[in-house]
């Protein structure tokens, strides 16, 4: 039973918290983990925009 519960605290992402961690939620973190998933989701379509236009030249 520990290692469910663990799991489901620790580990697994939730849908309706915002794909994080009750764990996350709980100690705070929630907010910080979503602004570094923004910022890694804008510098990877700005890497690929690059890319891309690298290509077409």
């Amino acid at each position: 039973m520990a290692a469910f519960i663990d799991h489901y605290n620790n580990r697994r992402y939730h849908e309706s918290i915002g794909n994080l961690t009750p764990a996350d939620v709980s100690f705070g973190r929630g907010e910080t983990i979503l602004a570094e998933r923004r910022r890694i989701k804008q510098q990877t379509i700005q890497n690929r925009r690059l890319n891309h236009h690298g290509q077409a030249a």
